[in-house]
């Protein structure tokens, strides 16, 4: 990146263009956003209801700030370790400043004063909000991959809704002071696609009470209490692995676990996105075999695995040589014998991609809104998870669904989903009143888009990766960001072909270290660019922890704390500072 530079983040003088930010008397009026989706069949682009009301455009906030303003940004601080081996602690650690990215056009001195916010929404993504005690999990893969079990997982719901507090106490957008219009979620919201965790990541967005537990409602019965020293056993004296890497002991720890946690859900409109979690078993295995389902909700689980036998089944996963599971349940088959018992639950059942709308589309589950959060009734009746919505008067929002149906955790598109997109985009350029700018979101990033795979439901449909995707948004002058996660990483990447300009957003997840979300704010400079923003934020539990703390708060820093010291854990997920708080400039392309 030869036209990076990093700058100190200093006052500035912005216009709010139809949206006056500062009251009278001092205070900040927040927008909520349009709050409604236009729905995979609407194909104009334009801003019409789809068969529900608008969503109020306002929730109240502190203070105005200072603009820009860092509080409850890496702006601000972000958590940093202490000492240099071992079990290292959190704590305050230094800012992260923002750096400039001209990649794709030049960074014109006094854009500042010109400037005028168009749109601001932050980016939550792959939450894996996850049942610990699922059969189908396979932490026994821990030797493999450590992505199959995390010492701090347990803790998810607890993580999620501290994010969710992060936000609510947000004042607006962090460079420019406007109105933050909604949260976008790209995938992964839940991990392994069970009716519990889909019920749990609605709650922790819209508000409600969640019990992280199934089976047994006394108590915990999974990995962590099972004798075997391939888990770290906070409750016990055992010496198992992770404590002879110093992991502490920290007695009650799965009782606080498993309690009640309260969520107050966003004060912000929020839309949905799906990921590969979201929609097959295991993030991999295409969600067609019964045997599957009654593995789910049945009183068996298999915690321990020949070290041999993990390796071919992790191998046959990254390769994507078993997309239906057949070796998987094989081997699930031949351990039989070895599996020990756990209380049934028909909570954990996974859920099917109708069930997964029907439950946004829950009244329940509305919070500020919008209805559905994205998804409608029509694509109930077209078997589609993908739409359009409003983020504001001057950008137009376009979900994807990315993940192939046929199996394997890379995605793609189909042939609908792409002719739609095309239909989309162009129907946005032809908008009467001109078009408006355009942010694309997805779970998959754009070299994660491999999977050719023909969908079951569609064999005849041919699959389309993320190059020819990455070309279709390349044609329309009127996209300036995709935005999207998988990766577990923070990595934004420009993109320039002979017709525009754009950004790939990409962001690290919430269930492995340094757990972030991003708020992305577009500004126009009124001198042929756009700035596009982005800054990160961490949940709004403290650094510092607390082992004798097992309250909610507690355990949400534990969750941060205990993800930053898992074993295999990637250190490149922070990224580079051109990946972090940036401000990506282009040229306007409408």
């Amino acid at each position: 990146m030869p036209r990076i530079r990093s700058v100190a983040t200093a006052p500035a003088t912005v216009r709010l263009d139809r949206r006056p930010v500062l009251a009278a008397a001092g205070a900040i009026a927040l927008s909520a956003g349009i709050g409604y989706a236009l729905g995979p069949g609407a194909g104009s682009g334009n801003a019409a209801p789809a068969g529900h009301a608008t969503v109020p455009r306002s929730r109240p906030a502190p203070a105005a700030p200072l603009m820009p303003y860092k509080s409850g940004t890496t702006l601000l601080t972000a958590a940093a370790p202490r000492g240099t081996s071992g079990y290292r602690r959190l704590g305050d650690g230094p800012a992260w400043r923002r750096t400039v990215r001209a990649d794709l056009a030049a960074a014109k001195p006094g854009r500042e004063g010109r400037r005028t916010a168009l749109a601001a929404f932050v980016q939550f993504t792959d939450l894996h909000i996850v049942d610990v005690q699922h059969p189908l999990r396979y932490e026994y893969l821990r030797a493999q991959t450590a992505s199959a079990w995390r010492p701090h997982e347990s803790l998810s719901v607890a993580g999620a809704v501290s994010l969710v507090e992060r936000v609510n106490a947000l004042r607006g957008a962090p460079a420019t002071g406007a109105p933050l219009h909604c949260v976008v979620t790209t995938g992964d919201n839940t991990d392994n696609n069970s009716r519990t965790e889909l019920d749990w990541f609605l709650k922790v967005m819209s508000g409600g009470r969640v019990t992280p537990n199934t089976g047994d409602p006394r108590r915990y019965e999974g990995v962590q209490d099972s004798g075997l020293k391939l888990y770290w056993h906070p409750d016990d004296a055992l010496r198992d692995s992770d404590k002879a890497l110093g992991f502490p002991s920290l007695p009650g720890f799965l009782d606080a676990a498993v309690r009640e946690v309260n969520s107050p859900g966003l004060n912000l409109p929020w839309y949905s996105t799906v990921g590969n979690h979201d929609a097959l078993p295991g993030g991999c295995w295409a969600p067609k075999d019964s045997y599957f389902t009654e593995f789910a909700v049945g009183g068996k689980k298999l915690m321990s695995l020949d070290e041999m036998r993990g390796a071919a089944l992790w191998k046959a996963v990254k390769k994507g040589r078993d997309p239906k599971g057949a070796h998987f349940k094989e081997l699930l088959k031949s351990e039989a014998r070895r599996m020990r018992s756990i209380t049934p639950d028909e909570s954990r059942a996974p859920f099917t991609p109708a069930e997964y709308v029907k439950a946004h589309l829950d009244p329940a589950h509305k919070g500020p809104g919008p209805v559905g959060h994205g998804y409608t009734r029509e694509n109930l009746a077209s078997a589609t998870q993908y739409y359009s919505f409003r983020v504001s008067d001057d950008v137009l929002g376009i979900s994807l669904d990315t993940t192939d149906p046929g199996g394997h955790y890379e995605g793609s598109l189909g042939t609908a989903q792409l002719r739609w997109l095309e239909r989309e985009l162009t129907a946005n350029e032809r908008r009467a009143g001109g078009p408006s700018y355009v942010v694309v979101f997805s779970h998959h990033t754009s070299r994660t888009m491999r999977n050719l795979r023909h969908d079951p439901a569609r064999p005849g449909e041919a699959r389309h990766g993320g190059e020819e995707v990455l070309a279709l948004l390349g044609r329309h002058r009127s996209v300036v960001a995709w935005v999207n996660g998988h990766s577990h990483k923070n990595k934004i990447t420009p993109h320039h072909t002979p017709d525009g300009s754009f950004w790939e957003v990409s962001t690290a997840s919430h269930i492995d270290f340094p757990q972030l979300a991003r708020v992305v704010e577009l500004a126009d400079n009124h001198d042929g660019t756009l700035s596009v923003f982005t800054t990160l934020i961490e949940s709004a539990a403290p650094h510092r922890t607390d082992f004798a703390d097992l309250s909610q708060t507690g355990l949400a820093a534990l969750y941060r704390e205990l993800s930053f010291n898992a074993p295999g854990a990637k250190p490149g997920s922070l990224g580079e500072a051109g990946d972090r708080n940036t401000e990506l400039v282009l040229r306007k392309g409408r």
